[in-house]
């Protein structure tokens, strides 16, 4: 009994390793520095539309097009990027496990006035910056949204920061393991007219592993 115990303890530890690994790795390659990103498994169709436009070089060379300081830097599609703008909406994968918290990568999408299901861009996403709520102003936020938190995520945007008031609203799909800091520089860019940076900020995107 005690060792038909070990080993289905063991299984369960070596599952869950494999199942952290086996989550997509993908490189955002900039002029301000590499952003590294893993892509959930937990949203599939957001993962595989992402991998599909990454390995076939749809992103290289577009720009972050929309960058607001203390919030987020936005890419993937512009008026510059005719060769992905245009492709089907993709439909929500809301999770409450994945909030907005700074380096969540999620996807951008239409106002809910012509969009009520709150279906995903296929191709533009976003990656937060945003700042940080104390845990009594989440907690404000959560009673007014309805979305509920746990104690830990209450800590998370209280230490690490992120834009809590987009939770349930638009898909998070993958988080940022190295490179904060890059999004940090992106974010602190001098902008003009539609919070579109000055200069260009040119990226490459690079499947790592999946």
């Amino acid at each position: 009994m005690r060792k038909s115990i070990l080993l289905f303890a063991v299984a369960l530890i070596t599952s869950t390793v494999f199942a952290q690994k086996s989550e997509p790795i993908v490189l955002i390659s900039t002029t301000y520095g590499d952003i590294k990103v893993k892509l959930y498994n937990e949203t599939p169709l957001h993962r595989d539309n992402f991998l599909e436009l990454a390995k076939a070089g749809k992103y290289d060379g577009s720009v972050f097009h929309r960058v607001i300081k203390n919030f987020m830097i936005q890419g993937g599609g512009s008026a510059d990027i005719q060769t992905i703008d245009g492709r089907p909406m993709i439909p929500a994968e809301f999770n409450p496990k994945f909030i907005h918290k700074k380096g969540a990568l999620a996807a951008a999408r239409t106002g809910d006035n012509i969009n009520p299901k709150r279906m995903s861009s296929g191709s533009q996403f976003y990656i937060v910056q945003g700042q940080k709520y104390p845990v009594d102003r989440v907690t404000q936020m959560s009673q007014r949204s309805g979305v509920e938190y746990t104690e830990e995520q209450k800590k998370v945007y209280a230490e690490l920061g992120g834009t809590p008031h987009l939770d349930m609203q638009y898909t998070v799909f993958g988080e940022v393991v190295e490179g904060l800091d890059v999004i940090d520089k992106i974010a602190a860019v001098q902008t003009h007219q539609a919070d579109r940076p000055v200069e260009d900020i040119i990226m490459t995107v690079k499947v790592l592993n999946q």
